[in-house]
């Protein structure tokens, strides 16, 4: 397969994954949280510690709009800024203990939500997709260490 057949599969694969995480997540009791806020509760739960930027850069928002839905995240426990040891002006954030908990409460309720999907799939099939997330995750998706 050369790169263009591969791109041509990539651009509906990736809207096929923004679906699915709408349709897994938009039933979630995630209590007041807007939608924003819980996109950048679950970007800190899989990157922390992490910098406003880095939030503001993933989440497509302006500085000013990520520093308001940080800060109101901030208000209600949820997450914490912590600042670098050697360079005091640096700050990242993390979730807080209510915030793992409220994560992780929305993980196994996403988790729910994919068992259900992957009912009737062999193990022989499962392992195929674990390895084919692994080879995407580390050739196309590049999660920075």
């Amino acid at each position: 397969m050369n790169k263009k057949a591969l791109f041509e599969q990539l651009v509906p694969f990736i809207s096929a994954v923004h679906q699915t995480q709408n349709d897994m997540t938009k039933q979630m009791p995630i209590g007041e949280l807007t939608k924003a806020q819980y996109g950048i509760l679950e970007y800190i739960a899989v990157s922390q510690p992490i910098t406003l930027s880095e939030i503001s850069d993933c989440k497509d928002m302006s500085m000013p709009n990520t520093s308001r839905e940080l800060k109101k995240l901030t208000d209600k426990g949820l997450c914490v800024k912590i600042s670098d040891a050697e360079d005091r002006r640096k700050q990242y954030i993390r979730l807080s203990p209510e915030g793992e908990a409220l994560m992780g409460m929305a993980f196994g309720y996403m988790e729910d939500q994919l068992a259900k999907k992957l009912e009737g799939v062999t193990d022989e099939t499962l392992e195929q997709m674990i390895q084919a997330m692994a080879l995407l995750q580390r050739t196309i998706f590049q999660a920075e260490q």
